[in-house]
């Protein structure tokens, strides 16, 4: 298998655990293909009544305009969710400006004006308090994620569940 079949073979694996999870039902796991998070097999399970905390690992379901951006790109493929650790949760205040996404005055993030073959990124740009129910998901230890820098905060309906790591593979 060479390295470019296996991120499509990745991808293709987690939709097809998505679509075989029973109809109102949850998938229980899923494999992460992306960089974002560590590749591997990670086990889904339902968000406490408390909600996620940051630095918990969600795996949500894109809106269908950035999902449409992703595929028409080759980020991922139509459909696939997205694996994001929490960077914020309701109360912090998260902001989009100068270059950098910063929470509670803490700059954690630079922003790309531009992906890796030099198309145009749009950045979330405001400032406010998260509102219950929202999240912002971010990995300040990967430069080029597509995370809340692009989309900003992210509504906890889009969540389809926390996920914790069964098997990863470790970095080179």
């Amino acid at each position: 298998m060479t390295r470019r079949t296996f991120p499509l073979l990745a991808g293709l694996a987690a939709v097809l655990l998505l679509v075989l999870a029973p109809p109102g039902r949850r998938p229980v796991l899923v494999w992460n293909a992306t960089a974002s998070a560590p590749l591997g097999l990670y086990r889904l399970r339902p968000l406490g009544d408390g909600g996620p905390a940051p630095g918990t690992l969600l795996l949500v379901r894109p809106d269908a305009t950035q999902a449409r951006l992703y595929a028409d790109r080759g980020y991922l493929p139509w459909g696939v969710p997205l694996l994001k650790p929490v960077a914020a949760v309701a109360g912090q205040q998260v902001c989009g400006r100068a270059g950098w996404m910063l929470v509670d005055g803490r700059p954690l993030a630079r922003v790309r004006e531009a992906d890796g073959q030099g198309r145009p990124l749009t950045a979330w740009h405001g400032c406010r308090r998260l509102f219950p129910g929202e999240v912002l998901l971010l990995n300040p230890d990967r430069a080029d994620a597509l995370d809340g820098r692009y989309f900003g905060p992210t509504p906890l309906t889009a969540v389809l569940g926390q996920a914790t790591p069964v098997w990863v593979r470790r970095a080179p």
